[in-house]
């Protein structure tokens, strides 16, 4: 069945049933791999755990990633370098883990989510209380010795998701840890697309939408799809004194985002 106002083509219920099997498999081996394995790996062995992890994540749930642009390479390994996104989705996380696997900066109330949230710590990402105007510091300072250390880092400066058809106002403390490390920066414009072009609504994690939800929501599709748009970087060390100011970082990396997905 397609629908007319999308262009979406939605999965029949074998589809749907078979799909849930290799989530709930692929799950429970991701548990028992964050649990027995990645405390004992090294750092680039428990890189390529998480990249495959979550690309068969995608792969389960039948979520193609096509990437554009200034696209990591594999060959090139990256260090120092904060990835900046809009976020519309939870599937964000893996499809950019898929392309780089990166440390996440999250919002403390993941780390509380079934199974998930579980696994999200297990992969070390840095969790801020929002709720908690002085945890702002401590992040920002626990970001930029993560970078100094060479770690890769990737933030949603919204602060929150959308239906991908908006971007909200990007807030600019994280941007401080990149300049005070000296990093990279990536400008990531993500965009999950219809087949007739328009935004993808029912990928979107966002408003009163529950993970039980968004997950039924994407099961129901038969080929969704996310974009990655990977932008020039921005090379800390190259800019002007007066361009290394957090909130005109901020601004200009939002600006660039906002442009390529023109909104």
């Amino acid at each position: 069945m397609q629908s007319l106002n999308t262009g979406l083509i939605a999965s029949n219920k074998i589809t749907r049933y078979f799909r849930i099997g290799r989530i709930v498999v692929h799950t429970l081996a991701g548990v028992l791999i964050a649990s027995s394995v990645l405390p004992l790996a090294s750092k680039p062995i428990k890189l390529r755990i998480i990249q495959w992890w979550c690309s068969r994540l995608l792969v389960a749930f039948n979520i193609r990633v096509v990437s554009h642009g200034h696209i990591p390479q594999a060959h090139e390994p990256l260090k120092t370098t904060m990835f900046v996104a809009n976020h519309i989705s939870w599937t964000d996380i893996h499809a950019l883990n898929s392309i780089v696997t990166l440390r996440f900066i999250a919002k403390s109330e993941i780390r509380n989510w079934p199974v998930f949230g579980y696994l999200t710590s297990k992969a070390n990402a840095l969790f801020i209380d929002r709720g908690k105007r002085q945890d702002a510091a401590r992040i920002v300072n626990m970001a930029a010795l993560c970078l100094e250390a060479g770690d890769n880092l990737c933030f949603f400066p919204e602060g929150t998701t959308t239906d991908g058809t908006e971007i909200k106002r990007f807030k600019s403390s994280l941007i401080q840890a990149a300049i005070q490390a000296n990093a990279t920066i990536r400008p990531v414009a993500i965009r999950y697309p219809t087949p007739n072009g328009s935004a993808n609504l029912g990928v979107a994690y966002a408003g009163e939408t529950t993970m039980r939800e968004s997950m039924l929501q994407i099961l129901s599709q038969k080929h969704p799809v996310v974009e990655l748009h990977f932008l020039a970087p921005i090379i800390i060390a190259e800019l002007a004194e007066q361009d290394k100011d957090r909130r005109v970082l901020t601004q200009h990396v939002e600006y660039l985002i906002r442009t390529k997905l023109d909104l």
